[in-house]
């Protein structure tokens, strides 16, 4: 048996945003001292000013701050941190950066570097998901390095196939395969998005099912390698392999299947050595069939609906289980329907979290930075409200798109339904383009409301584009004013740091402008760029103007400058909030370029010219 971690006192969070405000609760609510590291996009953001001290990163961009361990590892040691926490996403899978910290004297808040090194590699986690019995899908057990291997797996095992990252998770780096004429693109689009977010393109390829649910088991397993399965989610609620909608437990699954899940879970995790709070993904055929899928070695963005279902603060527990405490205790806390109920007892009520983020549906979810002006959380009963920004708050364009999740309890499935949509009706936000009206859209349809019962359950993880979008005038999801480029400060604000504390200096745009002008050398932020690429107004443009359907980087160009396309045909790529996009062709002709690879650009901007 390990012996007991002494308290952690002072919590770095190498994260931002949603999660870091998460955590910062946690620290606060078991009067730990909250510390925050900052890019300086987010030198104004909610989290800075919510921690106990924050200290800035030194860069702009993913890579050179919440990405760069270097950095934090010093930012820590500057703060005397006790442990690190990672959230979810950047450095919360990185092996190498959990050993950086443990080697740096610090404490590692999640499981061993040897287990995120183990389970990050999905081919590794499937081999050791056949190990334990678990169900899998054919796929490969080794990266695949050329195009021409995936189109012979296709021709043996049958289309869609999916193409996903060794280390990805959270849709980057998977793409879906439905006609061989579409690999090479989907393979080259897929290593680049793994290479960009977690600084590896390998890739494997697997089976894809046609329409399954994505279920999966929120796992903690202590230091001596005991494991309990705390409950179940359903989060087939996607698109682009993104979650936007998440319950708990999954409604309408068999007491044998729900069981045969969490055992399959309990089983990887125990093999792994698994210690802290982690999740294991599964898809759920409608026959009942199931499928292994990966383990998320961290915090899921989804962990509120089985905090309020279960009554267990993942986040402290993470704490706690890092101290070294045994999970029998934690379990101990779940709610069950009799005293002494074992690991995965019954939970209480149902819950739904909805994943606010600023992306505009009607224009095909692409997403939008900008300014919020306004800001009006639901309230009452069963409502949560996990928040990254507050009015006022900028939305950078280097970061993911969510802003906030608002989490709805209730005693069963169909009043959770009830309290959702008010709690939906209640939320303002202004600024940017939002979700809520898709959010609206959802649970209105008998599909995912499933009125009369689990016949009616038909949502599956392609279930947005194949059934629920078809049937929808686009313009009715638009919430907020489509392609509105947002708001900019009307003053810009520099920032001192002094031993962790951070002092705000606000200068009208003006004045700023003309102290850097005169090489004063200040050090500004303000709000949202507005491109390199520009043009004319659009009713001045000629028909063939390759418009930006972003803000965002170029990534790169599809057809090369000087070259025939049809009309229709994808000829740039676009990146925005860590996803890509690719924009078509308006009319047929000669493709001429004008922004060029890492050009950053607004919506709207013009990128090229179709010559007709």
């Amino acid at each position: 048996m390990q012996q007991r971690t002494p308290h952690l006192q002072r919590i770095l969070i190498a994260n931002r945003g949603e999660i870091a405000v998460r955590i910062i609760h946690a620290c606060h609510d078991t009067s730990r001292t909250a510390i925050a590291v900052y890019a300086d996009p987010d030198a104004d953001a909610l989290f800075v000013h919510l921690a106990d001290e924050a200290y800035a990163l030194d860069g702009e961009t993913s890579k050179d701050t919440y990405l760069n361990i270097d950095a934090i590892i010093a930012a820590a040691r500057k703060a005397h941190a006790d442990a690190v926490h990672p959230g979810y996403g950047f450095l919360s899978e990185n092996a190498d950066f959990a050993q950086a910290v443990i080697d740096a004297g610090m404490a590692w808040i999640g499981p061993s570097p040897e287990t995120i090194r183990m389970l990050g590699s999905k081919v590794e986690a499937r081999r050791i998901a056949a190990e334990v019995g678990a169900p899998m899908a054919p796929g490969t057990t080794e990266p695949v390095r050329d195009p021409k291997d995936v189109v012979a797996f296709a021709r043996e095992h049958g289309l869609p196939l999916a193409i996903k990252a060794v280390y990805g998770g959270g849709g980057r780096g998977l793409k879906v395969v439905h006609e061989l004429k579409d690999v090479e693109e989907a393979f080259v689009s897929a290593t680049h998005e793994a290479e960009v977010a977690f600084g590896n393109g390998d890739c494997f390829i697997e089976r894809f099912l046609a329409r399954p649910r994505h279920v999966e088991v929120q796992v903690l397993g202590d230091t001596d390698g005991h494991v309990i399965a705390v409950g179940t989610r359903d989060c087939s609620l996607q698109r682009r392999n993104q979650k936007l909608i998440e319950e708990a437990p999954a409604p309408f699954l068999s007491p044998a299947t729900e069981a045969r899940l969490k055992s399959a879970a309990v089983a990887i995790c125990e093999r792994a050595r698994y210690c802290g709070a982690g999740t294991v993904e599964f898809l759920v055929d409608p026959d009942g069939t199931m499928s292994f899928m990966e383990v998320n070695t961290r915090i899921q963005v989804e962990h509120p609906v089985t905090e309020v279902t279960s009554g267990i603060d993942l986040v402290e527990a993470q704490f706690a289980l890092a101290e070294g405490a045994p999970v029998a205790g934690i379990a101990a806390r779940i709610r069950a329907d009799a005293p002494g109920a074992p690991a995965g007892a019954s939970v209480v009520g149902h819950a739904i979290e909805f994943r606010i983020n600023a992306e505009d549906p009607s224009r095909g979810f692409v997403p939008f930075p900008g300014l919020i002006d306004a800001l009006r959380a639901p309230s009452g009963p069963g409502v949560r409200f996990d928040t990254g920004v507050a009015a006022g708050s900028v939305v950078p364009d280097q970061f993911d798109s969510m802003l906030a999740k608002l989490i709805v309890w209730a005693p069963t499935r169909e009043e959770c339904l009830v309290r959702a949509r008010r709690a939906l009706a209640e939320l303002r936000i202004d600024g940017v383009p939002t979700v809520k009206r898709f959010d609206e859209t959802v649970l209105a349809n008998p599909d995912f409301a499933a009125p009369d019962g689990s016949g009616q359950f038909r949502v599956y993880t392609r279930w947005i584009e194949e059934k629920l979008l078809p049937g929808v005038d686009a313009a009715t999801l638009a919430n907020g004013e489509p392609g509105r480029r947002g708001s900019t400060p009307k003053q810009v604000t520099a920032w001192i740091e002094l031993d962790g504390r951070r002092m705000r200096l606000g200068l009208p745009a003006t004045l700023a402008a003309s102290l850097a002008g005169v090489g004063g050398g200040l050090a500004v932020a303000g709000g949202p760029g507005t491109g390199v690429a520009g043009g004319p107004a659009a009713d001045e443009r000629p028909a063939g103007a390759i418009a930006s359907t972003i803000t965002g980087t170029v990534v790169r160009w599809l057809a090369d400058d000087g070259a025939n396309v049809a009309a229709g045909n994808p000829v740039v790529v676009v990146e925005a909030m860590k996803m890509e996009t690719e924009i078509a062709a308006p009319i047929g002709g000669v493709v001429r370029h004008k922004a060029a690879p890492g050009d950053n650009v607004a919506f709207d901007d013009v990128l090229g010219v179709v010559e007709a």
